[in-house]
């Protein structure tokens, strides 16, 4: 269950840069609330990859069941070999229950580890019984899911173990934290506090039109009726300068005289809207004002929502 628990906060320029890096993560960063959300990146990530590798109906191409096998391992479930078969049962299996084959349609049964057995690798004393048969043939009456279903089902079911509840003062201290990895030039906490604050708001990578290199560039982004993509707050890191700003209100593709704009922002020639501590203070109070659904983000254009 998440919980949002508002109080207004504020980052205080100098102060909190003077932090040193160490203090921040161990006295004002709770570590359990940090290392959840970092794990529910993660899990999402390691569900894009595999999601990445499922060909469609019939095709060859092989679902990367390394990546899965770890996915299982975060939702909890445990290795059972039978026959030929790896089968994956849950935490808490006891008869007809909900079992994963691993192979490469990656189905679901809802029925005993001995039924998905005569089913998927059938003796041939199993085989010559005319009801088992019908069983072989069509096994439509126990499977609950396949291939990208199935991976969403172990997916939704590592999210299920998390507690993501929170209170504004930890996410002060992830700001706290950023800022602090910024005014050190420490950009591989930087770009993890980022990470932190684009699932927390759900922000995206830069649509194409706003790409640019050697920049990481994320964003709300959404779609109108004529296609226009609408980009925006927009928060960019410089990887080459450790350059760190933030363009508001949003843009819109289509808006010629804004995406010229943009593009002397990005180049220096315009200042942006926050620079340096103030996007992670702006980040701060947008998370403070919108609130926190881990159900929000999409993947590779999968809707990962249960």
């Amino acid at each position: 269950m998440l919980v949002w628990r508002t109080r207004p906060v504020k980052l205080i320029p100098g102060k909190h840069s003077e932090i040193p890096l160490k203090a921040i993560s161990e006295k004002e960063l709770p570590m359990g609330f940090k290392q959840e959300l970092l794990k529910k990146i993660q899990i999402d990530r390691l569900t894009e990859k595999i999601l990445a590798t499922i060909g469609p109906s019939g095709s060859e191409q092989k679902v990367d069941k390394g990546l899965l096998r770890v996915l299982l391992e975060m939702a909890e479930y445990h290795h059972h070999r039978e026959r030929d078969l790896d089968i994956y049962l849950p935490r808490i299996a006891s008869g007809k229950t909900h079992i994963l084959v691993l192979d490469n349609d990656l189905p679901f049964y809802n029925t005993t580890v001995s039924d998905i057995a005569m089913r998927k690798s059938p003796t041939l004393k199993e085989m010559v019984n005319i009801r088992n048969a019908i069983k072989i043939l069509n096994d439509s009456d126990v499977v609950v899911s396949k291939k990208a279903d199935s991976v969403k089902t172990v997916r939704n079911e590592c999210l299920s173990l998390l507690n993501l509840s929170f209170s504004a003062e930890e996410i002060e201290a992830i700001a706290v934290d950023g800022a602090g990895s910024l005014e050190h030039g420490y950009a591989d906490g930087v770009q993890e506090c980022l990470d932190m604050f684009a699932e927390l708001l759900g922000y995206q990578p830069a649509p194409k039109a706003f790409k640019a290199d050697h920049h990481r560039i994320i964003g709300a982004v959404s779609q109108k009726e004529t296609g226009e993509i609408v980009f925006g707050p927009i928060v960019c890191y410089s990887l080459i300068h450790s350059r760190l700003f933030a363009v508001l209100p949003a843009i819109g593709s289509f808006d010629r005289i804004r995406m010229e704009g943009y593009l002397e922002i990005m180049n220096g020639a315009e200042k942006p809207s926050f620079t340096g501590a103030e996007v992670f203070q702006f980040l701060n109070d947008e998370v403070n004002r919108r609130g926190y659904s881990m159900w929000r983000n999409t993947a590779n254009g999968h809707n990962l929502s249960p």
